[in-house]
């Protein structure tokens, strides 16, 4: 048996195995912005982004309480949800550090609710804040998708046990 074949186990207190475990599910990558009143607009990388229903439209992403962000969250109506292109790596890791949530640099649209949009994204999901559920060490933000758009052309960025990936070359 290789390294790469053996099973490895954990229980519910491993945190490391737990994460390490969790790795193993590719998951796109995504940058939620939101405006504070008054203040500059912010955008936090997440990989947590899923659809939850078609009728009515809703999505959700989740959001670390110990971020520093979550008090701009916790108290924003709106928010919108930028699905990465492969080429946006050095945004997403911008974005994902504590401390620079600035959307400085990043070129972005302006949503019809005030929230701005990464101008180069696959996707935008322009939502109203549905409702919040407390769970564990996270916040699950709902969103009712107010407004979307996409483009056909373009390739997601990806992330698999700790690191950015992307698909291969098609055909």
């Amino acid at each position: 048996m290789t390294a790469e074949t053996m099973v490895k186990e954990g229980g519910a207190h491993d945190v490391r195995k737990f994460r390490n475990a969790l790795g193993c599910f590719t998951t796109g990558v995504a940058v939620v912005t939101t405006r504070e009143a008054g203040k500059d607009p912010i955008g936090i990388t997440v990989n947590s982004f899923s659809s939850v229903s078609l009728d009515p439209p809703l999505v959700l992403w989740c959001l670390d309480k110990k971020s520093d962000t979550l008090d701009v969250f916790v108290k924003a109506t709106h928010f919108t949800v930028n699905v990465l292109r492969e080429e946006h790596t050095e945004v997403s890791s911008r974005l994902a550090m504590k401390g620079d949530h600035s959307l400085e640099g990043i070129e972005v649209l302006e949503g019809s609710s005030g929230i701005p949009a990464l101008k180069e994204a696959l996707a935008h999901f322009e939502c109203e804040i549905d409702a919040r559920h407390d769970a564990g060490d996270h916040v699950i933000m709902v969103g009712r998708v107010l407004k979307f758009d996409y483009v056909d052309g373009g390739r997601p960025l990806l992330y698999h046990r700790g690191g950015y990936n992307c698909l291969p070359p098609a055909g």
